[in-house]
């Protein structure tokens, strides 16, 4: 029983547990707010897995330099095939992909 409570205890602070920012914030370059989410689930992009997406200039961009499982499970309430999140980001376009070099996902 105790180890049951203790499981329930550690997996509820997983789950709440804050991500750190994937890259290094660099002060000379802009920092965008942009919406981040599953560009399957919830921004409609073609696939059959689950991949992290963002909205620049009003079309969608599959990530590269971060992932969904970088910033907590994408299945729990506010993860990112269940929400769409704001999230501080610097990076280009490369092509039909936004390469971020810096990626901090705001609380809800």
């Amino acid at each position: 029983m105790k180890m049951l409570a203790f499981f329930f205890v550690l997996a509820s602070f997983l789950a709440s547990a804050q991500t750190k920012p994937a890259g290094k914030l660099d002060p000379a370059k802009p920092v965008l707010v942009l919406d981040a989410s599953c560009g399957t689930c919830n921004f409609g992009m073609p696939g059959k897995e689950c991949f992290l997406a963002v909205k620049y200039e009003g079309k969608v961009h599959a990530v590269e330099g971060t992932g969904l499982d970088d910033h907590g499970d994408a299945h729990e309430d506010k993860g990112f095939c269940m929400a769409v999140r704001k999230a501080k980001v610097q990076g280009s376009l490369k092509g039909d992909k936004f390469v971020v070099t810096y990626f901090e996902l705001l609380k809800p």
